[in-house]
């Protein structure tokens, strides 16, 4: 009987992997929650909405720097994994908890298979670039999202086998959104309102770089729908700037944002503003289609700049600004199809996984 250990530890992972554990039976899967994002509402809280059973197996890890944190995951998932026995260890994307995961794993010779493999940014100063890049080089199969992502995992040479699937993110928007208006009780008035989020550590740690983006935002006079990361709470306290946001009247800040909630955001906006990967994503499902401003250097989504979702606008106020002007007087996205598949990568990973083991 195969047995699927599936790893995850963060709100993207628990959402991206939500097709798959629906999908795979109680036999044949355990699931690990590894509680990098401690807090209740950015991990936990997802289970929960998406009506998933609670991770079998839950760790407690320090708030430590990413090394700290990563060799405590790898200490307590061995045993773990010594105790489930699985044929293979799923991980998700490019977070510290993949690379525990995929490391625990390769260590004690049990086969990996990594979700949404083959993304790349080239700007090293992501942690997130190393993690991809590092799971990728010891995974035995690998599920891209697109042809573009297994083209650069060729390029490089990876030993594991590769397969195309489409994101799984396209299977829990098509599965989950009829359900928005029954799940979700944000009460968001109006729908002229830009959607905006920020977290990556590029711009967030960096006290010019959030200056930028914040003035660009009031500068913008746009309805502006900020749900806020507890990391960015932090620093917009700490760079003495979260009064002037919070006293901006066209700055609603949000906190404790849900799934659902999310999703009736990028629903009902103009258009988003966003560092987000996922979002990036997210945007081009044919229940969403809302074009996402990336306040990034680069992307490690280019499918969704080159079908025109997403537009690459850096860091720079006078770029962010400009760009935010000509969007909101043309929001709307031709109909065109996603780039990451139709709503059924889940199915097709499963699949070749039991084929596999």
């Amino acid at each position: 009987m195969m047995k699927v250990a599936i790893i995850a530890g963060t709100r993207p992972e628990i959402i991206k992997l939500f097709p798959i554990i629906k999908l795979l039976k109680k036999r044949n899967r355990s699931v690990i929650f590894t509680g990098q994002h401690y807090d209740f509402d950015l991990g936990i809280r997802f289970f929960k909405e998406l009506e998933l059973p609670l991770p079998e197996y839950r760790l407690k890890i320090s708030k430590e720097f990413p090394a700290v944190q990563i060799g405590e995951m790898v200490s307590k998932l061995q045993p773990i994994l010594s105790d489930i026995k699985p044929d293979t260890v799923m991980v998700q994307g490019d977070t510290n908890t993949a690379l525990a995961g995929a490391i625990c794993a390769l260590k004690m010779g049990i086969p990996i298979n990594h979700v949404e493999s083959g993304l790349r940014s080239f700007d090293w100063r992501m942690p997130e670039e190393h993690n991809r890049v590092e799971i990728d080089h010891i995974s035995d199969l690998l599920f891209a999202a697109t042809k573009d992502s297994k083209k650069k995992l060729i390029e490089e040479k990876v030993h594991g086998k590769i397969f195309v699937t489409g994101n799984t993110v396209m299977d829990s928007i098509k599965q989950n959104m009829k359900l928005v208006n029954k799940k979700s009780n944000l009460d968001i008035g109006k729908n002229d309102f830009v959607l905006f989020t920020m977290h990556r550590a590029e711009n967030v740690d960096e006290q010019e770089t959030v200056r930028n983006i914040i003035s660009s935002l009031i500068e913008s006079l746009e309805n502006i729908v900020f749900p806020i990361h507890p990391r960015t709470l932090k620093r917009l306290h700490q760079f003495n700037l979260f009064s002037k946001i919070s006293n901006n009247k066209n700055i609603r800040l949000v906190r404790s944002v849900g799934y659902f909630d999310m999703l009736r955001l990028m629903k009902n906006c103009k258009f988003i503003v966003s560092d987000s990967g996922g979002i990036q994503e997210e945007a081009t499902s044919p229940l969403i289609r809302k074009k996402v401003l990336v306040i990034r250097k680069t992307t490690d989504r280019p499918e969704a700049v080159k079908s025109g979702f997403s537009q690459i606008v850096g860091t720079r106020k006078a770029r962010i600004l400009k760009a935010m002007k000509d969007t909101a007087k043309n929001p709307v996205l031709e109909n065109i199809p996603s780039p990451y598949g139709k709503g059924k990568s889940g199915r097709m990973i499963v699949a070749i996984i039991k084929d596999h083991f």
